[in-house]
């Protein structure tokens, strides 16, 4: 179903990452519904919190943003993603950046020391990409998500 609603999408708007072909750009840059999984946490003052459109597409997808924190915290804590390196404290709110995030990257080789930046990298974006179709499943509004649910 994803290969459905990835059609309608701009080649510009999707990057392929490791373990995760025609992935979204984050929301903020115009990412699908998919790209909540780059979303950082509500109720907390941002940089560029004018650009932020995650409340807006919680909003459209039919989740709160308390849901959405919980399911993040669900995910995190089933693959002990908790750690002191990432903007909110858990790699289940980090960015895409392919080409790296100091805290981030930090912290993805201390949770998995045994592997290469692009096995841990293989592993992450693996991860969000379990994590965005988390997101979507447990949204009300089925219309929107249907055809991004793997």
């Amino acid at each position: 179903m994803v290969a459905d609603g990835i059609k309608k999408i701009s080649k510009k708007f999707l990057r392929d990452l490791p373990n995760w072909k025609n992935a979204p750009v984050p929301v903020c840059m115009g990412g699908d519904c998919r790209a909540l999984s780059w979303c950082c946490k509500p109720g907390y003052s941002l940089t560029f919190g004018f650009k932020c459109l995650r409340d807006q597409m919680l909003k459209k997808v039919g989740l709160t943003p308390e849901e959405f924190i919980e399911i993040k915290q669900e995910f995190s804590d089933k693959h002990e993603w908790d750690s002191e390196f990432p903007c909110f404290g858990s790699f289940s709110y980090c960015c895409m950046r392919r080409g790296g995030c100091s805290r981030r990257d930090a912290g993805l080789k201390k949770r998995y020391p045994n592997n290469s930046m692009e096995e841990i990298y293989a592993i992450y974006f693996k991860l969000k990409k379990e994590l965005a179709n988390i997101i979507l499943k447990k949204c009300r509004n089925k219309a929107m998500v249907k055809d991004f649910i793997d």
